[in-house]
């Protein structure tokens, strides 16, 4: 794009642009990076258009972010934007043309962007003068100086300069590349006259010469000078103890005894004493001006910070443990008693004199789908045991210095996250909570779960070692409890230190007295609403469990109380509401909740032959899923679909060669494959699913189909199958048996050989569910489809008795 503007129209108004970074001259051509959206916007429409515009600094760089008409230099230059690129940092980099000197007279519009007006500054004459031609000769020497004392510049900007012929242009050229002030460049801006401004850009360069030399001759003296910097240490410590003898003390000396004093009487390890001793004794023989100084002062108070020496504290009463754990949360029971266990143990074992006698702080490992109050059980755990609380989160950590902290040798280095949460407890024997420690990860700077395995591990954290402290620190005092949502991707030998403890969802009964007992109380507070002036009753919360949402905590059951609530309020500040507001039924929800987002669609998923209905675990807690089955001509095709795991795909394949190893049982033909296709969807097929646990809802899907009977719509089924038609045991029964307790099943079947595992179940969920106990599949079938098939052919063998609880 050239750079010429032909025939300015000055009487109109030019878009500013204000751009920090240089001062752009006429005939130069300088890159700027923009960040601002305004002036990227400025600068793309003015290249679009081909406009010229005005350039200006501003007067103060550092503290204007966006600057307005006030904070700029009324000289500038009229410009073309020459390119515009996009950088990789999501800058943008622009390179721009000078055209000509103006004075910005006058601002006519500040929106979007400025619009000003403009007078041109233009030399008085333009005839050839021979002092100019003298001053033009001088620059180009100057110049030729400066560039040789600058190897660092390039070749072609050499080669521009030489090309210059008039004086005027040179110097406009020269003082781009100068290195200058703000200030000293828009001084040479406003120097219209080639003179002028030619001999003022001489001055500078003159200066920058002198600047040159002088850094020349600092460098060789380089070596002197730090022979002279170690003459003055010795100098230094010699009027130290010239001060000692005369009682003469300084400033950084009454630091180091207030220091001293700290570390006489602090309360430490015998090996933390020692080494605070000293590190103390090293700083006293350094320079206050030693950056090592800083760094061994730094290591001193972190020292004296910590702490190291457990305290004789009363240990509150069981039955005041008990009320706080069961005031604040409820339910949860595995968690409470085992805190009541390890403070009944620690009780038994204080005696004699020695108050401090107790027993290894427990490792616990809660694992649970989110929302059922994992991390609130922390503080509660805090409070009933009358201890402080930390707790630190892992997810996403790569680094494993945030855990043993960094070297004392880099710049910076800090202890990891466990020594830095005692020192915030203040205590030797907290409360830590280690938040979501199943999202560690790992990279090249570390594992972290294997820095964890030291931490909580109740033989080695005794003696716990941080990369900063490089003390041993005990930490066999402190209660450490992890938090996880689930627990495979834990690694085993971090999963072998910890003691799992499994908190499944809650139960529609549970979740009721949670609200009823704290998310609607908590919710009025926040909302600046009371009891008396708003009631939720039973009949609302048990309708927004059950239609509003499905899920195994309560996050989203607090998320909808908290929506019904702020209806009120709105209505309450805008005067449509008087006195008490009772929310009752599902009209009065409506309003703030909408039309209800579940049904119980099992019975109307089942009601055609070949669809089952089965249970599934997920890591937020346990659900249910429909198998579909259909056939259509064919030549014995078996489509699997619904993003199916190769384990679920197996097992689909081993149900349907049951069924063709069974055919006459109940009643198939024989070669009913050879005429047909069979397609197996799972639906909500975003979802990937995998695991053998679906392997009897496949075949009972793939009888009902090849059968016609129907398979009871309020029956749901878990559990494996082999090619013999036996049941074999699965995993997460507890999560499976409330997910079906939620979508309103009435029987479920599980293997014979998980009865063991209902005992977890809540009795609540146990009375309103039949449980049939399986170990063939005769038996699943039987209990599963609306009627029993009839055998064809040769007799069919009797089934085992079918268990029912």
């Amino acid at each position: 794009m050239s750079a010429k503007v032909a025939s300015p129209n000055y009487a109109s108004t030019f878009p500013l642009l204000p751009l920090r970074g240089g001062v752009l001259f006429p005939s130069a051509t300088m890159p700027y990076e923009i960040g601002r959206a305004k002036t990227v916007a400025l600068a793309e429409h003015v290249a679009a258009h081909e406009l010229p515009f005005v350039v200006v600094v501003p007067q103060r760089v550092a503290s204007v972010e966006d600057p307005g008409a006030g904070d700029l230099h009324e000289l500038g230059t009229l410009a073309r934007v020459v390119a515009v690129e996009r950088q990789r940092s999501g800058s943008y980099g622009i390179v721009v043309a000078g055209v000509a000197r103006v004075r910005v007279t006058s601002v006519e519009r500040t929106s979007p962007f400025l619009e000003v007006k403009v007078e041109p500054l233009e030399a008085s004459t333009s005839a050839p003068d021979d002092e100019l031609a003298a001053l033009g000769l001088s620059l180009r020497d100057q110049t030729s100086k400066l560039l040789e004392q600058m190897p660092g510049v390039p070749r072609d900007v050499a080669a521009r300069l030489r090309a210059i012929e008039t004086p005027g242009e040179l110097a406009d050229v020269v003082a781009t590349y100068l290195d200058a002030t703000v200030d000293e460049k828009v001084a040479l801006l406003g120097a219209v006259e080639p003179k002028d401004r030619v001999r003022k850009l001489l001055s500078l360069i003159a200066r920058r010469v002198e600047v040159l030399r002088m850094r020349d001759e600092i460098n060789s003296h380089v070596k002197t000078d730090i022979d002279k910097a170690q003459r003055e240490h010795i100098l230094r410590q010699q009027m130290k103890a010239i001060q000692d003898e005369l009682g003469e003390k300084d400033d950084d000396s009454d630091a180091l005894d207030e220091l001293e004093k700290r570390v006489a009487e602090a309360k430490l390890s015998p090996e933390a004493a020692e080494v605070a001793k000293k590190q103390l004794k090293r700083l006293r023989s350094m320079s206050g001006q030693s950056p090592e100084a800083g760094m061994v002062r730094t290591y001193i108070e972190w020292i004296l910070d910590l702490p190291w020496v457990a305290e004789a504290k009363e240990e509150p009463d069981i039955a005041a443990v008990r009320a706080v754990l069961d005031a604040d949360h409820y339910g949860l029971e595995k968690v409470k008693k085992r805190i009541v266990e390890y403070l009944a143990v620690r009780k038994l074992k204080r005696g004699g004199d020695d108050a401090r006698v107790g027993t290894k702080g427990p490792i616990l490992c809660l694992i649970g789908p989110p929302g059922v109050g994992k991390t609130s059980l922390g503080k509660s755990i805090a409070r009933a045991m009358g201890r402080e609380f930390v707790r630190i989160s892992l997810g996403g950590v790569h680094d494993e210095a945030q855990v043993r902290g960094h070297r004392r040798t880099y710049i910076g280095a800090l202890p990891g996250q466990i020594i830095q949460g005692m020192k915030k407890a203040g205590t030797t024997s907290p409360v830590f909570m280690l938040d979501e420690v199943d999202k560690l990860g790992s990279d090249f700077r570390g594992d972290p779960s294997s820095a964890l395995l030291e931490v909580l591990d109740p033989e080695q954290n005794g003696t716990f070692a941080d990369h900063y402290l490089e003390i041993p620190y005990d930490l066999s005092n402190v209660v450490f409890i992890a938090t996880a949502n689930q627990g495979d991707t834990i690694p085993a030998p971090l999963r072998d230190r910890m003691e799992i403890i499994d908190v499944a969802g809650y139960t529609q009964a549970e979740k009721l007295s949670i609200a009823r007992r704290h998310l609607v109380p908590k919710q009025l507070r926040e909302h600046g609403m009371t009891p008396e002036q708003l009631e939720i009753t039973d009949e609302a919360l048990a309708i927004v469990v059950e239609r509003f949402t499905r899920e195994a905590g309560v996050r989203s059951l607090e998320r909808q109380i908290a929506a019904i609530v702020r209806g009120v309020v709105v209505q309450a500040a805008e005067g449509k509401v008087t006195g008490k507001v009772v929310v009752r039924t599902e009209e009065d929800l409506r309003p703030s909740l909408g039309q209800p987002k579940f049904t119980n669609e099992v019975a109307e998923r089942t009601e055609d032959p070949g669809v089952a209905t089965g249970l599934a675990w997920t890591p937020v807690g346990g659900a249910i899923l429909f198998v579909e089955a259909t056939k259509m001509p064919g030549k014995g095709k078996l489509t699997l679909t619904g993003q199916l795991g190769d384990v679920m795909k197996e097992s689909a394949q081993a149900a349907l060669s049951y069924v063709r190893a069974n055919a006459d049982r109940y009643g198939i033909p024989a070669r009913f494959l050879d005429e047909n296709d069979v397609h197996i969807h799972v639906p909500a097929g975003a979802m990937p699913k995998d695991g053998p646990s679906a392997g009897i809802t496949l075949l009972t899907a793939l009888v009902s189909l090849l059968t016609g009977i129907r398979v009871r719509h309020d029956v749901a089924m878990t559990g494996e199958i082999t090619l013999r038609g036996r049941v074999l045991p699965i995993g997460g029964l507890k999560e499976k048996t409330l997910a079906a307790h939620r979508a309103g099943i009435k029987r479920v079947i599980v293997p014979e050989r998980n009865r063991a595992d209902l005992d977890e179940v809540p009795d609540e969920v146990k009375r309103d569910l039949e449980f049939v106990y399986v170990g063939r599949m005769d038996q699943v079938v039987d209990a599963a489809l609306e009627s029993k098939p009839a055998a064809r052919g040769r007799a069919t063998p009797q089934p085992a008795p079918v268990g029912v609880a």
